[in-house]
C-alpha cells in the first residue's frame, strides 16, 4: 500500500513513522525548505515510540517531495496535517482530489474543522471519499483516531476508514454527528479550562495541578471512562443510585466551575510556571517527550494486559 502525508509538521510526521512502521510506502509533502531534515532530525525519537521499529528501516520507506501532485499521485490514502484554516484546507484538498487516483481515500487530521465544510467546494465523487480522521497527539502512540464523516461522505469509505486506522493497531471511533472540536478535544478542552481557572486562582500551581491529574482522573479514565467509572462509583445501585443521590447536586457544580480570561499576565502565569516544572527549548522537549511516549507505551501494555488475564 501507499500513502501520502501532506504537511510534515508533528502530526504528519508521526503518521508518516506509523505508516512506514506497518509496511507502508509513504511520501511526506510540504513546502518547507528543511523537509528532508526535519524527517531525519525526527525518526529516531518517533522510532523509540514504535517497538521494534528502526529509523534507518522506516527512513527507507519515506521518500519527499515538495511536489503535492507528485506526492498523491500513486497514495491510496491521504493523509492530510495541515494549518486549521478552512479556506487552506478547502484549495488544498481540491488539488488532491484533482491529482489522486479516483479511489484513494482523504482524511484530514484537522482537530476541529468538520468534514462537510472541508468538502463543500468539492464534486460529490471527491467529497464521497473525504472524511476527519483526527489522531490524539502523538498519533504514533496514543490509539485513538476519531472517525468523522460529512454530510457527503460515503459509508463505503467510514468503513474502509475504520479498517485501515484498527490495521495499524488504532481505536479508532465514529462520531455520530458533526461539531467543531469533535469529542476528545472538546473533553480536553473542558479540563484545560478548570485547569487553567484553578492555577491562576491559586489553589495550585501548574506543576501540583499536573500531579492531582495524574494520581486521580488520569489513571482512573485510562482504565475506565467518566461513565463506567460515575457506575461504578454508586456500588451495586450503580448510576442509578448515583444519580439519584448526586445528579441534583452536579449542576450546582457546572455552575461553579472557573471560566478564566487568558490576557496576557495570565499566560505569561501559565508559561513561567509550566517551564519552571518541566523545562523548554529542544533539549527538555526531547527528554520530556520520551518519557511520555514511554510512559504511554507502558500504560497501554499494562491495559491490554489486563484486559487479556
Amino acid at each position: 500500500m501507499t500513502a501520502a502525508v501532506v504537511g510534515a509538521g508533528t502530526i504528519g510526521l508521526a503518521w508518516a513513522a506509523l505508516f512506514a512502521a506497518h509496511g507502508i510506502e509513504v511520501t511526506v509533502t510540504d513546502p518547507r525548505d528543511d523537509l528532508d531534515a526535519a524527517v531525519d532530525e525526527a525518526l529516531p525519537m518517533l522510532a523509540a515510540g514504535l517497538p521494534g521499529s528502526d529509523a534507518t528501516e522506516l527512513r527507507r520507506r519515506i521518500r519527499t517531495t515538495h511536489d503535492l501532485a507528485e506526492a498523491v499521485a500513486g497514495a491510496r490514502l491521504v493523509q492530510e496535517n495541515g494549518p486549521e484554516n478552512l479556506e487552506f484546507k478547502q484549495h488544498l484538498f481540491a488539488d488532491v482530489a484533482h491529482h489522486a487516483p479516483a479511489g484513494a481515500l482523504l482524511a484530514t487530521s484537522s482537530s476541529g474543522i468538520v468534514a462537510t465544510r472541508i468538502a463543500e467546494r468539492l464534486p460529490d465523487e471527491a467529497a464521497a471519499r473525504l472524511l476527519v480522521a483526527h489522531p490524539f497527539n502523538p498519533p504514533h502512540i496514543v490509539p485513538l483516531v476519531e472517525i468523522v464523516p460529512g454530510e457527503r461522505t460515503a459509508e463505503r469509505t467510514v468503513e474502509e476508514a475504520i479498517a485501515f486506522y484498527r490495521a495499524l493497531g488504532k481505536t479508532p471511533v465514529r462520531l455520530r454527528k458533526e461539531l467543531p472540536g469533535f469529542a476528545a478535544n472538546r473533553l480536553q478542552g473542558a479540563v484545560l479550562q478548570e485547569a487553567i481557572h484553578l492555577v491562576l486562582s491559586g489553589v495550585v500551581d501548574a506543576e501540583e495541578l499536573d500531579t492531582v491529574m495524574k494520581a486521580s482522573l488520569g489513571g482512573r479514565y485510562a482504565a475506565v471512562g467518566p461513565f463506567e467509572s460515575f457506575h461504578l462509583g454508586g456500588g451495586p445501585g450503580g448510576i442509578r443510585h448515583m444519580m439519584r443521590h448526586l445528579g441534583p447536586g452536579l449542576a450546582e457544580g457546572w455552575q461553579r466551575l472557573g471560566h478564566p480570561e487568558l490576557d496576557a499576565a495570565a499566560i505569561a502565569t501559565l508559561v513561567g510556571q509550566t517551564e519552571a516544572a518541566y523545562g523548554s527549548g529542544p533539549d527538555a522537549y526531547r527528554r520530556r517527550a520520551l518519557l511520555r511516549d514511554r510512559k504511554q507505551i507502558a500504560l497501554d501494555a499494562a491495559l491490554r494486559q489486563a484486559e487479556n488475564d
